[in-house]
């Protein structure tokens, strides 16, 4: 019994490790398939339909977040965006928010959880412009932070934790 123990320990953790290294490497954010030039060239409507440029906030640090209003991460994280774009505002960081979602679920979300900072309803296209920057899956929330030269200084998928975006954005307005 010892012995088979001895045997089939080490091969689970490896069998494990495996595993979570297919996983990382599958989910991780990848580079971005199209130039991030393009980026620029886009425009999503805001909730009143109004075509908004991405390019309106070029020259900026711009923290870009992908999600849905049925995305629970999507959700937790809203609070804490709120609050680093108020601290981060006069040092020249903006937070756009593109909605994979319909404008009427988007609307009522918004009701119950007003944000600070801009919101696009980008439905498909956003869920294809998401995979373009580097979200291999598509999955939400999907965040990507450009510096003041449109660079793609920080990609995260799933939710972000503060401290690390708070990390990225002092960098990124201070250069």
């Amino acid at each position: 019994m010892r012995k088979t123990l001895l045997f089939v320990i080490p091969l689970a953790l490896a069998a494990l490790s495996t595993g979570m290294w297919l996983a990382q490497k599958r989910y991780a954010p990848q580079a971005p398939a199209a130039p991030v030039d393009a980026l620029w060239q886009l425009s999503f409507p805001d909730l009143r339909g109004q075509p908004q440029p991405l390019s309106q906030w070029r020259g900026q640090v711009l923290v870009l977040n992908f999600w849905a209003s049925w995305c629970a991460p999507c959700r937790e994280e809203i609070p804490e965006f709120i609050a680093l774009r108020t601290k981060h505002r006069a040092k020249g960081v903006e937070f756009v928010g593109i909605a994979i979602d319909n404008p009427t679920r988007i609307d009522q979300f918004l009701q119950r959880q007003p944000v600070n900072y801009p919101i696009l309803i980008g439905e498909g296209a956003a869920h294809s412009l998401a995979r373009q920057l580097g979200n291999p899956t598509g999955a939400l929330p999907y965040t990507i932070v450009l510096d003041r030269d449109g660079n793609i200084v920080l990609a995260h998928l799933g939710r972000l934790p503060r401290a690390q975006l708070d990390a990225a954005l002092l960098e990124s307005a201070h250069n």
